[in-house]
C-alpha cells in the first residue's frame, strides 16, 4: 500500500456526460452551464426525494421498529402515503412571523440552513458519470460548505426574538465549534493516507485490496484500515448533524424546539428538510472517505452510494432510539476534552505510520 501517493482518477463528471449526450457541448460556454444546471437539478432532486422519504416517512417506521410501537400505517401502503399528506398540510399552513423577528435574517436562515447540505453534495462522487465536480480541495470543500449551516442556525435563533430560540442557536454554535475541529483533523487522517483532498482519488485509493482470501478479496476501505478514526468520525457527525445523543440545540424538553420554535408552514418545511439534508450529507461523506465510496460488487455504483447512505442514516436513527440525550455541560467536554484530543492523537499515529509505509 503506497499510502501518501495520489492515484489518478478517469471519473466522467455528470455536466460532461449531459453535454455529450444532448449535443450541449456544441454550444460552448453557454451549452457547458445549461448541462450543469441539468446536471445539479438531477442531483439536487434525487437528495431532496431521498429527504421527503426519510423525514415524514422512514424517521418514524424506523423509530417505531426500535420501540416497539406501529407508526404511520393509514394513508397508503405502510403509510408511505403520509408524505404527500404532511407535504400539503405543512404549506397549506399559515407562516407566521413573530412581531418582534428581525428580518430578512429570520427570512435568510432556513435557505441557509438547507442550501448549505445541497452545495455539499456537488463534490461528492456518487457514481462514475455521477460527480458534478472534482476540484483538487473537494475534501475542504465539503466541509467549508457544511459548515456554513451554523450561521444558519444562528441566523434563525437571533432572528426569531424567542429566548428559547436563542438558546438553541448559542448551543449550536458552541456544539459545532467542539466537534467540527475533531471532524476535519480525523478527516485530514484520511488525506494522509490517500495523499490528495480530491474526492475521486480518495475514492480509488481505497481499491486496492487490503486482504486477500481467495474466494473473497476485502477492499482497502479505511474504515477497515483505520477503525478508531471511522469511529472518531462518526461521533463528531452525529453531533454536526445534531442527532442524539447531540440534538442539544433543539432539546424538545427543554428548549420547545431551539433555533426554530418560532418557524411554520414553509420556513419549517425548509429548516426540517435542512436537517435531514445533513443528515444525507454526512452519509455521503463518511461513504467517500471511509466505505470505499460508490465502490461495490454486482449493484449500479449509484445504488451502493444510496445504500450506505442509508445506513449510516438508519444508525443516527438507531442511536436517537437507544441512547438518551447528554447535557450540554457533558456534550461541550466531549466535544474538548475527549474528541479532539484523540483526533489529533489518531493523526499523529496515522502520520508516522504513513512514514514508516514510504
Amino acid at each position: 500500500m503506497n499510502a501518501a501517493t495520489p492515484l489518478q482518477s478517469d471519473t466522467v463528471l455528470l455536466p460532461e456526460r449531459i453535454g455529450d449526450l444532448t449535443g450541449l457541448a456544441e454550444f460552448g460556454l453557454a451549452g457547458e452551464l445549461l448541462a450543469t444546471f441539468i446536471a445539479a437539478f438531477i442531483v439536487g432532486n434525487l437528495m431532496l426525494a431521498m429527504t421527503g422519504v426519510a423525514g415524514p416517512w422512514a424517521k418514524r417506521k424506523i423509530t417505531a421498529a426500535f420501540t416497539d410501537r406501529i407508526a404511520v400505517n393509514h394513508l397508503g401502503p405502510g403509510g408511505i402515503l403520509i408524505i404527500v399528506a404532511d407535504s400539503v398540510r405543512l404549506l397549506s399552513k399559515e407562516n407566521i412571523i413573530p412581531e418582534n423577528a428581525d428580518r430578512p435574517a429570520y427570512d435568510l436562515a432556513p435557505i441557509v440552513i438547507a442550501g448549505s447540505a445541497l452545495l455539499g453534495f456537488a463534490v461528492i462522487p456518487m457514481g462514475n458519470g455521477v460527480h458534478l465536480a472534482d476540484p483538487e480541495v473537494g475534501l475542504v470543500y465539503v466541509f467549508a460548505v457544511a459548515g456554513i449551516a451554523s450561521i444558519g442556525l444562528v441566523m434563525a435563533g437571533y432572528a426569531s426574538g424567542n429566548k428559547y430560540s436563542m438558546l438553541g442557536g448559542l448551543r449550536a454554535v458552541a456544539q459545532n465549534i467542539a466537534y467540527e475541529i475533531p471532524l476535519v483533523v480525523t478527516g485530514m487522517s484520511v488525506v494522509l493516507f490517500a495523499g490528495s483532498l480530491r474526492m475521486s482519488e480518495i475514492v480509488t485509493a481505497q481499491e486496492a485490496i487490503l486482504v486477500d482470501l481467495g474466494i473473497v478479496a476485502i477492499p482497502q476501505w479505511y474504515a477497515l484500515v483505520n477503525p478508531f478514526a471511522f469511529v472518531l468520525f462518526l461521533i463528531a457527525n452525529f453531533a454536526e448533524v445534531g442527532r442524539n445523543p447531540f440534538d442539544m440545540p433543539e432539546a424538545p424538553a427543554e428548549l420547545v424546539a431551539g433555533y426554530q420554535t418560532e418557524y411554520s408552514s414553509v420556513y419549517f418545511v425548509l429548516v426540517y428538510l435542512g436537517e435531514f439534508l445533513h443528515i444525507f450529507l454526512g452519509g455521503a461523506i463518511i461513504t467517500t472517505i471511509f466505505l470505499g465510496g460508490p465502490a461495490g460488487p454486482v449493484l449500479p455504483e449509484i445504488v451502493w452510494f444510496i445504500i450506505k447512505i442509508w445506513a449510516v442514516f438508519l444508525l443516527t436513527q438507531w442511536l436517537r432510539s437507544a441512547i438518551p440525550r447528554v447535557r450540554i455541560d457533558q456534550l461541550i467536554e466531549i466535544g474538548w476534552k475527549g474528541l479532539l484530543v484523540l483526533s489529533f492523537a489518531n493523526l499523529f499515529l496515522t502520520a508516522a505510520i504513513v512514514g514508516v509505509i514510504q
